[in-house]
């Protein structure tokens, strides 16, 4: 359920409310009592992860990407090679 932000035009209260996406705005301002309350366009409330990473793949090292790059410039990955590799395993039988 997301926290929505509220401002009273009257008073200037600001205030936050914990409330379901198909609940209603609050319009009644819980200090003066005025139906002068509108809700605030914020940013959104986007999922932060904080630590040293969730995915190995999501922050390479610039020594991989530097042997990543080199081994992609000349054409053979390891993938290649191991292929090439199993393949003439399998003539030689």
């Amino acid at each position: 359920m997301p926290t929505y932000e509220y401002e009273c035009d009257a008073c200037g209260h600001r205030f936050e409310r914990f409330q379901s996406i198909s609940d209603k705005p609050v319009r009644t301002c819980p200090e003066c009592k005025r139906r002068k309350v509108r809700r605030l366009i914020g940013a959104g409330a986007a999922v932060i992860f904080k630590g040293s990473g969730f995915y190995q793949t999501d922050y390479r090292s610039a020594e991989y990407k530097r042997r990543s790059k080199e081994e992609n410039s000349s054409g053979t990955t390891k993938t290649d090679a191991s292929t090439k590799a199993k393949g003439s395993e399998n003539k030689a039988k």
